[in-house]
């Protein structure tokens, strides 16, 4: 195919490997952004949480695409329960907690990807599935984790829907894909209409 060459700017191997299976070659490159600084400045804004992940996606996009030439993607996905933006846990303890909060409780994911190129944004896109947690017992979340193990806390909500983390939901309103950190389709579609995949 023609086209600009691909690359994900992200050390996310989930991000990788969903662009890999679906045929998009796509060298990966950490954009190496201070995220926590840029949370705490957007959180210090009172930013909505879905405009806190379509930011940082862009400043990742953004960083990269000005060193490098083609198409740059860079996504982020924050939770978002009731309003308030939930990180990834910093240890098992915290994931426990963030679990216990989940319990019975609906949360979004709100998942935003950004397409840089020249170090300019070209395209941008957010999706924000719901899931409904089951209510938990301690003895589960304690169980969960310690089966699933450390793992979990590369991820926002301390789980892997294709793992064990598919015990933990009710119900789901969302792309699969988005939910595993990467609004695939509609980001196919786009690289379709530069002619990096065959339309």
């Amino acid at each position: 195919m023609t086209g600009s060459p691909v690359i994900l700017a992200s050390g996310s191997e989930s991000r990788r490997r969903l662009l890999a299976n679906a045929g998009v070659k796509a060298e990966a490159i950490r954009p190496n952004v201070d995220e926590d600084a840029a949370k705490a400045t957007y959180r210090a804004d009172n930013m909505r949480v879905a405009d806190q992940a379509m930011k940082l996606a862009e400043l990742k996009a953004i960083k990269v695409s000005q060193r490098h030439t083609g198409l740059v993607i860079g996504g982020d996905q924050m939770l978002n329960l009731d309003g308030e933006p939930i990180d990834k846990p910093k240890d098992m303890a915290e994931a426990a907690s963030h679990l216990k909060r989940f319990s019975g409780k609906t949360h979004r994911l709100e998942t935003a990807i950004v397409i840089a190129e020249n170090g300019q944004p070209v395209w941008r896109h957010l999706s924000a599935p719901k899931l409904t947690v089951r209510p938990l017992s301690e003895d589960f979340i304690a169980s969960y984790l310690d089966t699933s193990g450390e793992g979990l806390l590369k991820t926002v909500g301390a789980y892997m829907l294709e793992d064990l983390g598919a015990q933990l939901f009710t119900r789901i309103e969302g792309d699969y894909f988005t939910i595993l950190g990467l609004p695939l389709l509609p980001l196919l579609d786009y690289l379709r209409t530069r002619g990096v995949l065959q339309s």
